[in-house]
């Protein structure tokens, strides 16, 4: 969700609120790396909370060098 944040961020995208829970931050995040042509959407059937947060952690393994502690 970190790097979702820093990404808006850079974007130009304000941070987003506290009140927000993390399924509408995932959601948020989603579509913003959609918008950016970051990641390609879900079919509208699939657009679910376990599928986006599944596009995500997609998204950031390509960040990742193949090294990184998390992707061992």
């Amino acid at each position: 969700m970190e790097l979702g944040f820093a990404f808006a961020k850079k974007q130009g995208y304000g941070d987003l609120e506290k009140t927000v829970s993390s399924t509408e931050r995932v959601e948020c995040i989603y579509r913003l790396l959609i918008e950016c042509k970051q990641i390609t959407p879900l079919a509208i059937d699939q657009e679910d909370g376990v599928n986006m947060k599944h596009k995500l952690v997609l998204w950031i393994t390509r960040l990742l060098p193949p090294d990184h502690e998390l992707l061992q």
